[in-house]
């Protein structure tokens, strides 16, 4: 699920793309708690990827990380210093002290 800014800003970015892709949504093994959320876009989705789709927009949930990212929240938060998408994840159990990796 995606929050209203992050479908807003997901929008603008499938606006500025020339032709269709489709944001993965997934984890990788780094940091010192063990994983990462990444962003990746694709053509196509991975033989068992994950559709979601909220107010007209589709991200895919990598197969891998499904299990990882079930009941997760995507959101984009902005500030002074910078803008990124961010996740609100229920799984997980530990972070790392810069927030950067996560344990579930």
């Amino acid at each position: 699920m995606q929050t209203p800014a992050a479908v807003e800003r997901l929008k603008r970015l499938n606006a500025d793309s020339d032709g269709p892709k489709l944001l993965k949504v997934g984890t990788k093994k780094k940091g010192c708690s063990g994983q990462t959320y990444s962003l990746e876009y694709v053509t196509e989705p991975g033989k068992f990827d994950e559709l979601v789709e909220q107010d007209g927009v589709r991200v895919l949930v990598d197969s891998k990380a499904l299990f990882s990212l079930i009941g997760s929240e995507m959101d984009f938060v902005e500030d002074k210093l910078s803008n990124q998408f961010v996740f609100h994840n229920p799984n997980v159990k530990e972070m790392c002290g810069c927030g950067q990796s996560f344990m579930v």
